[in-house]
């Protein structure tokens, strides 16, 4: 799987953990500590790369673990 398509599934993810938990864009960003054009940019068609420092905060905040955002 090229990066590119590793980093839209991760997208997908987060939205669909987020969605889940009934979370807002901003109140994820809230809660995991980052700016909310930081968080909207992780969800877009184009993400880029994610640091796992991020992908942790981003787990946290869902509660759930790294590895279940990873999971695709």
């Amino acid at each position: 799987m090229a990066t590119s398509e590793i980093c839209l599934q991760f997208a997908k993810k987060l939205k669909l953990f987020r969605r889940k938990r009934g979370f807002t864009q901003a109140k994820t960003a809230e809660l995991a500590d980052m700016k909310l054009r930081h968080y909207q940019k992780l969800e877009s068609k184009k993400p880029g790369n994610v640091k796992l420092e991020t992908i942790g905060k981003l787990a946290k905040a869902l509660k759930t673990a790294p590895a279940k955002l990873l999971d695709f």
